[in-house]
Formats: structure tokens, sequence, C-alpha cells
């Protein structure tokens, strides 16, 4: 079973190697070899590490970190839900996913959204999140892909 923790800056770039494994590992195909190139560059020092500071989450199992995800309160937004591809279609994914939509039940917030990376749209689409419609998401660091944004309506838990 999935254990998910809040994560720790030391945490920061094994998060960051999940990422960069995940992008290689499911996103070849959907994505050019150069868009992946930059996609996956640098470390997490560059940048990535400033996520954990938010609601940032790690999926363990047997004491060893295999996925990833976010949610910003802010914008109510999930993102960085990232699996090792030796782990994926196990339900891991789902599981940070389902941990992070209570976080945001708990927090109030009615509605969560996030931009699909081509390859997984179908992955959000099964989980309940609708969205058809391309658009471009363009990053700090100058990487440009094409997304789908999607949202998911929540139920609101009430106080007890």
């Amino acid at each position: 079973m999935l254990e998910i923790k809040r994560a720790t800056p030391d945490d920061a770039e094994r998060a960051f190697e999940i990422r960069r494994e995940a992008i290689r590992g499911q996103c070849i195909g959907a994505y050019s070899a150069e868009q992946l190139a930059l996609w996956t560059r640098g470390h997490a020092s560059d940048g990535y590490s400033v996520l954990m500071e938010k609601q940032f989450y790690m999926g363990w199992l047997n004491d060893e970190p295999v996925a990833t995800g976010m949610l910003d309160l802010a914008d109510g937004e999930i993102g960085a839900l990232f699996v090792l591809p030796a782990y994926m279609g196990q339900g891991l994914g789902k599981a940070m996913l389902a941990h992070l939509e209570g976080v945001a039940r708990q927090q109030a917030i009615e509605q969560v959204v996030l931009d699909a990376t081509l390859n997984a749209v179908s992955f959000y689409s099964a989980c309940g999140y609708v969205g058809d419609e391309q658009a471009v998401y363009r990053s700090p660091s100058g990487l440009v892909l094409a997304c789908v944004p999607m949202v998911k309506r929540l139920r609101v838990m009430s106080p007890a």
C-alpha cells in the first residue's frame, strides 16, 4: 500500500529524479526529443526544490519513494503528479491524486484544476476530470508544451 507523506526539503532531489524518470518513461511519443531533453534537464536546485515548501507529497512503497504530487492551495491546482515507470499501472497515481483531492476538500476547495500532458489526458478523464481542448503550457525555463487544461468539482467535507 502506498504511504503518502509531506515532502521535506531533503526530498527535493529524489522528487526531481522521480519526475525526470516518469517524463522520460511516459511522454515519449507525445512530445519531441528536444522537448523531453529541455523538460528533464537540470537539478532540483534549479528551482524545483522550492516546491517542497508547498503541499508537496511523496508516495512510498517499502521505504522507497516512488511517486510525487502537489496541490497549490492558492489556485486549487494539482501538479507534479509523477510515478516511477517501474510502478506505473499499479494504481499509485490514482492513490496520490485521491490524496491531493482529499487535501483540497479539507481546505474547502470546491474545484481543482490541472494541465494534463497529452499522454495523461485519458488517466485524468478516468478520474473524473473534464477538459478536451489543447492549450500551450509555457514554463519559466522556456519550455513550451501542448497540454489539456482539465477541471474537477469536488464535494467539500461538511464540518463535523
